[in-house]
C-alpha cells in the first residue's frame, strides 16, 4: 500500500494514504468547493503550479471519462481528498481516477481532514505545500519542510509558459466570424462554446505580438483563462494594450485581469481564492444574481479601475470583488468568472452568445 505525507510552509505535515504516482511534488494549496467536475479540475490548466483539494468528501465515484477532460493532460501538481472510491459506478467511465492520476505521472493522498485542511487556509491563506508518495522508506520531515519553505510562490514563477500553445493552432467551427484566441491555459469547453456558435477560432501563444495577431485579421480577439499571477505576463499585458481599439477584445478569468492591467489597472492576490462551481454574481445592470463557475486567486482591484475607462459590469456579493468589465469606446468586455462553466451552472453561457452579438456588429459595419 501507497503511504502518503503532505507538508505546508507553517510546518504543518499530514500523513495519509497515497494514490496516483508514486513521487513527490509541490505547489500552492488551493481548495475547490464543487461537489462534482473533479475531472475537469485536475485539467484545467489554471491549476498548473497547485494542488488541488477537495472539499467534497468522496472523489473518484463516477470514475474518469476522458471527453470530460478540460485540456490534454492533468495541469493540477497534486490531489488531496479524504476518500478515493476505488470502484466507481458510472457508464461512461473509462478508468477509475487513481488509474488516471498513475497515467498522468501525478501524485494523491487520501485519509486527510481535508476540512480541517481548508479551515487553516481561509483563515491562514493559500500556503506552499509538498506532497510525497512513497512505498518503503520514511521520507525525513524537517527536510521536507524545508523544502517547502524555500521552493517558489506561485507569484515567482511564469506558469502560463507550460500550457499556452507553443504555436498557432487552428480550429475550424465553421464559416462565421474568426477569433483569434491569445491562449495563456484556454479550457477545452471554451473552444466547444465558440466552435457552437459558428467561430473559426484559432489560438496563438501568450507571447504573440500585436502585429502577429493583427495580421491574422481577426473580427475579434480572446484572452483566455490560465494559472498564475497576471502581474507578471508584461509581454501579454503589453500586447492587449496595443490592441485596444483596433479590434473588439474579450477576456475570462485571467484574461479579464491581463485586459484591467492593459488598461492601467491594478491586481492584487486574495487571500484563498474562489475556486468552484456555486459563486454568485450580481449584475451590476439588471440586478440578476447569476451562479458560476470560478478558478482564480487574483483579483481586480477595484478602486484602480476609475481612470482607466473601464465600468464595472458585475460584482461578487460574497466579498464585492469584480467579476466584469466594460469599455464601451474601445468595445472590450471581460468577466472574472467561468462562463463556459465545466464543470457547473450554466447560467452565464449567454457571455457567448453576447459575444458573437458585438462580433457581428463590427463585422457588418
Amino acid at each position: 500500500m501507497k503511504k502518503a505525507i503532505l507538508v505546508l510552509e507553517d510546518g504543518t505535515t499530514v500523513s495519509g494514504k497515497g494514490f496516483g504516482a508514486v513521487g513527490e511534488t509541490y505547489g500552492e494549496l488551493v481548495f475547490n468547493t464543487a461537489m462534482t467536475g473533479y475531472v475537469e479540475s485536475l485539467t484545467d490548466p489554471s491549476y498548473a503550479g497547485q494542488i488541488l483539494m477537495s472539499t467534497y468528501p468522496l472523489v473518484g465515484n463516477y470514475g474518469v471519462c476522458i471527453e470530460d477532460c478540460e485540456s490534454d493532460s492533468i495541469k493540477a501538481s497534486g490531489f488531496v481528498v479524504k476518500e478515493v472510491c476505488k470502484t466507481p459506478s458510472n457508464w461512461r467511465s473509462q478508468m477509475n481516477l487513481n488509474t488516471f492520476m498513475e497515467k498522468n505521472s501525478i501524485p494523491g493522498i487520501e485519509g486527510v481532514d481535508t476540512r480541517e485542511l481548508t479551515k487553516r487556509i481561509r483563515e491562514y491563506g493559500t500556503m506552499k505545500c509538498r506532497i510525497v508518495v512513497y512505498e518503503k522508506n520514511d521520507p525525513d520531515i524537517s527536510a521536507l519542510i524545508k523544502k517547502t519553505i524555500s521552493q517558489p510562490g506561485i507569484s515567482d514563477c511564469e506558469v502560463v509558459n507550460l500550457v499556452s500553445t507553443k504555436s498557432g493552432k487552428k480550429f475550424y467551427g465553421g464559416n462565421g466570424p474568426k477569433i483569434i484566441v491569445i491562449d495563456c491555459g484556454i479550457k477545452n469547453s471554451i473552444v466547444k462554446q465558440l466552435k457552437e456558435k459558428n467561430a473559426n477560432v484559432q489560438l496563438v501563444p501568450f507571447d504573440s505580438t500585436p502585429n502577429e495577431i493583427l495580421n491574422a485579421d481577426p473580427d475579434a480577439v480572446l484572452v483566455s483563462n490560465g494559472p498564475g499571477d497576471p502581474s507578471i505576463l508584461k509581454h501579454t499585458i503589453s500586447t492587449v494594450e496595443q490592441l485596444a481599439g483596433k479590434v473588439p477584445l474579450f477576456g475570462i478569468c485571467l484574461g479579464h485581469q491581463i485586459i484591467s492591467l492593459a488598461l492601467g489597472a491594478k491586481t492584487y492576490k486574495l487571500k484563498f481564492g474562489h475556486r468552484g462551481a456555486n459563486h454568485p454574481v450580481i449584475d451590476c445592470e439588471s440586478g440578476r444574481v447569476f451562479i458560476t463557475s470560478q478558478n482564480h486567486g487574483f483579483a481586480v482591484d477595484r478602486d484602480s479601475l476609475e481612470r482607466t475607462g473601464l465600468e464595472i459590469t458585475m460584482l461578487n456579493p460574497n466579498d464585492w470583488t469584480v467579476e466584469g468589465v466594460s469599455h464601451t469606446e474601445l468595445n472590450i468586455h471581460s468577466v472574472q468568472f467561468h462562463p463556459e462553466a465545466g464543470p457547473g451552472p450554466h447560467d452565464t453561457h449567454y457571455f457567448f452568445d453576447n459575444m458573437m452579438t458585438i462580433i457581428d456588429r463590427g463585422v457588418s459595419r
